[in-house]
Order: C-alpha cells, then structure tokens, then sequence
C-alpha cells in the first residue's frame, strides 16, 4: 500500500469476515435513535460515512429492554417488529459498502426513568432514580435480554453488535464493589463479579452464531476511587475473548468521573497507552479511542503498537468523508473534530438531535444539502470568521461566484483568538481547514480590504451577506475611560491579540465563556497541558491501573503553579460559568479551581483608579472592596457590528445578516456557522 497511511488503511481480516480498514465509526447517541419515524435520516447519516471509507460503523446504544432504557422511550430492539424497522438503516449502508454493528447498551443505574436496575440498590449521582436491585432471576432476565437483541440485530441485517460493558453503565456496574455490594455468584470477589459480561458475550455468541461481529466494549480505566485493579482488567479480557468476542473495543472512565476524557483540553490520543498495556494479553484486535481525530495520529497508535483498530464518533461527524480524504492524501481538506462537544453532547444531553459545530449536516444530511445553484449569483461576503466562512464556501460550493473580504491580515475572526486560549489548540484545524477549502471551492477572497458600502453597491452584487462579527461591549465604568488611558484598563480583544500584556494580579470582569477563557489564558500564560500528555495526567490525578484502582492517583494532583493570580467577576448572583457548556463547563470551572483563580457573583463595579477596581455587592451596594490589581480585562460582552447595513439597505441592496452581526452572544460559533452554511443552501 502506497498511502500515507498504510496501517490505518490496511484491511483486518476477523476470519469470517474482513474490514477494509482499522477505522471503527464509535458509537455516539444522535437523538435518532430514539423514534422509528427518524430512522430514514439515520439511515442516510450513516450510509454518507460509510460512503466516506469507513471500515465499521457503529450505532448509538439501543436498550435490549425497557429497564435498560436511557431514557423513557429511548432506542430499544426487542421485538421481530422494530427489527424489520432497522433494515431500512442496514441496507443504506450495505448499499455503500459498509458494515454496520448495533450497540447494546443497558443504561443500568444510569437510567433516567424509574424502572431502572442495577446489581445493588444504589443510586447514581447522575439521576435523580434509585434503581431496583435485581434478584438473581432478575439478572438472568437481563443476559436473556442481551442476547435477544443480539438475535434481533442478525435478524435486521446488522453486521454485528457491540456490547457495551464501559463508561459507567450496566455490565460495568457489576463489576466494581462501588456499586455492587451482592453476596451472591453475581457479586463478592472479581471472579464473580466478571460474570456478568462474560455470561452476556457467551450468550450473544451462542445466540447469532460463529459469523458474527462482536465487539466487546472493556472499561480499561474505570477513573472512579474504586475502580478495577489492572489484574482484573486482563482477567476479564482474557474471559471475554474465550467467550467470544471478536474485537476488545476501549472504554475509557465512568460518566460520573471527575476526569474530562474527551474535551478539546484533553491531550489527543491521551489514553492510547491503556490499550497498549493489553496488547499481548489477548490474541483478538484491540481498539484504542478517544480524541483520535487526524489520521497521522491513528496511524501512528496502529504503526506504534497501540491497537489494531481506532475508534473515532464525532471526528465522523465533523468529516464524513475522513477515511477517503486520507486515503486520497489529502489531510489537509479534512473538517476536523474540534472536540468542542457544543452540537454533539451538549445536544444529547439536553435530548436534542445532535449535530456539528463544524459540520451543520450531520444528522441533517436529509434536509441541509449543497446542491448546484439553479440561478448563478455574485455574492459578497463581508467577514471571514466562522459565520462569513461557511457562508462563502458553501455559496461557491453551489456554483455562485463569492467575494470573500476582511478587513484583517488573516481569515478567521473571533477564532484567532479562541485558538491563543490553553486547550483550545484545536481551533487552528477550523482555520486551516477553511484555508484549504476557499481557493478549492473558488471563493474569491481579499484580505486587509475594509470594503465600504459604496463600492459593494458599485459592484451590483445580487446578495450581500454581512458576517461582520461584533465589538466588546463598553461597561462604562466610571474612571475607566483614564484607565485605559493610562493603560491599567483593557479588553480581552487587546489581550488574546497579543497587543497588551498582563501584570501578576489581574481582574477580570465578566464571567462568561470569554471571561474564563481569559482566566485560563491569564493563569497558564501560554503554557498548555493539552500539549503535554504527562503534566495533564498529574494535573488531573490520572494514573496506570496497575498502581491505582481505576486509575485514579491517590496523591493530591500535582498542579503546575498559576502564572498570575486571577480574580473573576460577574454582575450575576448565580455561580459563575453557570451559562458554560452542559457536559465541558464543569471542566472549566474545575480546571480555574485548581488554578486558584478567586470568583466573585453579584458584585457592582462602582469605579476604577490606579490603585485597581472597586467593587460592591447586591442592590444594596454593600460592603465595597477595593480589589488592588496590576490590571482589569474587560471582558463584559459584545455588540453587533452593523455599520454597513443601513447605508446597503438604503441603497437597495438584498442584505443578510449572520454570525455576530446578527446576534452577538458569548462569540456562538455552533449559531454562526450553522446559520452561515444554511443561509448559502438558500441562495
């Protein structure tokens, strides 16, 4: 094989089967599993990845039963019924070329329902459900189950199913003393507690027969205080394999874990080291996951003896031509995964249909679609952040002749400076991306032009899209204007651009996402653990399994020492980063903790001298403070930038509003880029 990627790319060969590639599409819940009237748009998200070169897709979790629901009437296979239902998803992707398993995934007491069970009667800090212990018959009616499903999975034309025995839920419930306290053959030493699994996955192979994928997903590092020992964890893959399974797909900690493993701050590939450690121990492939979304990485955990397999769910998201991009040499055009979580996980959560913050079809492929213009049009696009960006390469995608202007020396907006802030390194990818994509898709772009309504409308342009971004929002705080003046007083604009630097004491007013990316700007002044694999593992107490149960270090983390001392302030009551993502913002709020940065809510700015900031409290204006520091970073919100649009307007011109220009709140560039690419499938 002549690719660059000759191990990524190579074919695996199971025996009764072979794979085209190493590459294995990981389960990731969308919402469309959830109801069969969905299952059309499923069916066209996955047939588009397994057009785009992937080896093996996977689903997200179906329950094999009601008790194992995520959710009231969440995805579940039990019945001859919804098995015919799936074989409009089976065959759209077999008509591609593909393979395609089911994940089976029993929530435990992870559901979010009160039906749920669980080996003990103990609740889940996640849910507001106790579960209900299950009697000895009762397990026994959950491993039926599982291999129904698997049975029902054949029966719908899967290829295979994947049983899901990490990440907290069912199958990993039984086996940690944490949360299962049974005295029975289900419980007590490992040797019972392992049971479980491995009774499921004999009972899976027995029920689909010897051609049959089946992928056991293994929690290798539970990074819970009472996780499984390493022993154990070569233990139960050695069972799991006798028992049958064909691939040892990783899991990598409990929901409940206190450890980010698949944000944007986490190193990429930061646990390939866990798969590595099994490798030898088994004779089946191994597959190593999490934060894999380039395929130089992917090529290099298989090359390097990580895994046999990569597992990748929102890098497939984000590209669902990937693996063919790779294939053809061309890395450099591949939308990467900025691991964000903004339309992916934030979406599921909140039991939205997930999407991309990058890529607005995924899940949409049935009704977002670039197709050739009808009616060639001249575009002008004024902005090349995010919003401006899609906006032009989608519209020149679709055959209209684009100008692409920017007032800067460089495209990329508010991302210039998102991507300056420690562990949000991934933002360049967007940017270089988008550098590869506008003379491909011939857009025409002009930078350090600051067009002027005058010369668009000399120009007759047929739409005119303002994508003009925002300006930071002046909080007219009194003595600020002589602040900023003497140079005590900046924007957060002045600082991420690298035009001002910060003294050792700084207050940051405003708590948003900006003013926490400050924080953590402020605080780490450059140096990033993202970028650094082993200062990350101490800074979050992760460690190999075989020193700690779970891998959890039980020595206090070892923090790199702040580079200056923050101080963080909102108008606000409520707790600070409160408005942050739903599944990142604990991580923010943990990693400023950490970082010793001192929050403040519901504080007044009553004025600013040259000794710092005073500040007092609630309506009342109570007990005012002097807070004595080097300098403030006002970081107190945007407001649009529209300077071009009434003099357009009036001039007859057909104007579009996006991005920032429309709405600015906290820099959303999920809105801005879905509202850009949408906009430009209309035109």
């Amino acid at each position: 094989m002549t690719s660059a990627y000759p191990h990524l790319l190579a074919p695996l060969d199971l025996g009764f089967t072979t794979l085209k590639n190493r590459v294995l599409m990981g389960s990731m819940h969308t919402g469309l599993e959830d109801r069969k009237k969905n299952f059309p748009r499923l069916a066209a998200y996955f047939a588009e990845r397994a057009r785009g070169g992937v080896g093996l897709i996977v689903t997200g979790g179906f329950a094999p039963n009601v008790a194992g629901w995520v959710s009231p009437f969440a995805g579940r296979l039990a019945t001859h019924g919804a098995a015919r239902d799936h074989r409009v998803i089976t065959d759209a992707v077999h008509a591609e070329g593909g393979k395609i398993a089911l994940q089976i995934l029993h929530a435990g007491r992870y559901g979010y329902h009160p039906l749920s069970v669980a080996p003990s009667r103990i609740k889940s800090p996640i849910t507001p459900f106790t579960p209900r212990a299950l009697s000895s018959w009762g397990v026994e009616r959950q491993i039926a189950a599982f291999a129904r499903c698997a049975a029902l999975a054949r029966e719908a034309g899967y290829d295979g199913v994947e049983v899901m025995g990490s990440e907290g839920y069912f199958i990993n419930q039984f086996l940690v003393e944490h949360t299962n306290r049974r005295d029975d053959k289900w419980g007590g030493p490992f040797e019972n507690r392992m049971r479980l699994p491995v009774e499921i996955v004999a009972r899976v192979r027995e029920a689909v027969g010897k051609d049959f994928i089946i992928v056991y997903r293994l929690s290798m590092l539970d990074l819970i205080p009472d996780g499984q020992t390493w022993d154990e964890i070569v233990m139960l893959a050695k069972a799991i394999e006798k028992a049958g399974a064909t691939i040892i797909n990783t899991g990598i900690g409990w929901h409940e874990a206190r450890v980010p493993t698949i944000a944007t701050s986490v190193p990429r590939a930061a646990f390939g080291w866990v798969t590595k450690k099994l490798k030898g121990e088994v004779s089946i492939p191994l597959c190593t996951t999490n934060r894999i979304n380039a395929p130089d990485v992917g090529e290099q955990l298989i090359a390097g003896g990580s895994a046999d397999m990569i597992s990748m769910a929102r890098p497939l998201l984000a590209d669902a031509e990937f693996v063919n991009k790779a294939a053809a040499g061309k890395p450099q055009s591949i939308n990467t995964c900025i691991a964000c979580n903004q339309a992916c996980l934030d979406h599921s959560f909140s039991l939205k249909i997930a999407s991309c913050l990058v890529n607005p079809r995924a899940c949409h492929e049935t009704e977002l679609n670039y197709t050739p213009a009808t009616q060639k049009k001249r575009i002008a696009v004024i902005g090349a952040g995010p919003a401006g960006l899609a906006a032009a390469t989608v519209a020149a995608e679709r055959g209209h002749s684009v100008d692409l202007f920017d007032a800067a020396a460089e495209i990329g907006g508010q991302f210039n400076m998102a991507k300056r802030i420690p562990g949000k390194e991934e933002f360049h990818e967007t940017l270089r991306y988008f550098r590869d994509r506008i003379p491909t898709v011939g857009v025409n772009l002009q930078l350090n032009r600051r067009v002027t309504a005058e010369e668009l409308l000399a120009a007759k342009y047929d739409d005119i899209v303002l994508a003009t971004g925002v300006l930071p929002r002046d909080p007219k705080i009194p003595g600020q204007d002589a602040a900023i003046a003497s140079g005590k007083v900046m924007n957060y604009v002045e600082l991420l651009n690298g035009g001002r630097i910060a003294g050792k004491r700084v207050a940051v007013v405003g708590a948003g996402g900006i003013g926490f990316d400050v924080a953590e700007f402020l605080v780490d002044d450059g140096h990033s653990a993202t970028l650094d694999l082993g200062l990350w593992m101490a800074e979050w107490g992760v460690t190999d399994p075989a020193k700690a149960r779970g891998g959890v270090a039980g020595v206090r983390p070892q923090i790199a020492p702040p580079a200056r001392e923050v101080l963080l302030l909102q108008r606000k009551s409520s707790k600070p980063g409160a408005g942050l993502g739903k599944t990142t913002g604990w991580i923010h709020r943990s990693t400023l903790k950490m970082k010793r940065v001192e929050m403040f809510a519901g504080v007044n700015y009553e004025s600013i001298d040259e000794r710092g900031l005073l500040i007092s409290y609630g309506e009342k204006r109570e007990n005012a403070t002097l807070l004595e520091v080097d300098h403030i970073v006002l970081c107190t919100g945007q407001e649009p930038e529209r300077s071009l649009e009434q003099p357009l307007i009036a001039g007859g011109a057909r104007v579009h509003r996006i991005g920032g220009a429309d709405v600015a709140a906290e820099l959303d560039a999920k809105r801005a880029i879905n509202q850009g690419s949408r906009l430009a499938a209309s035109l």
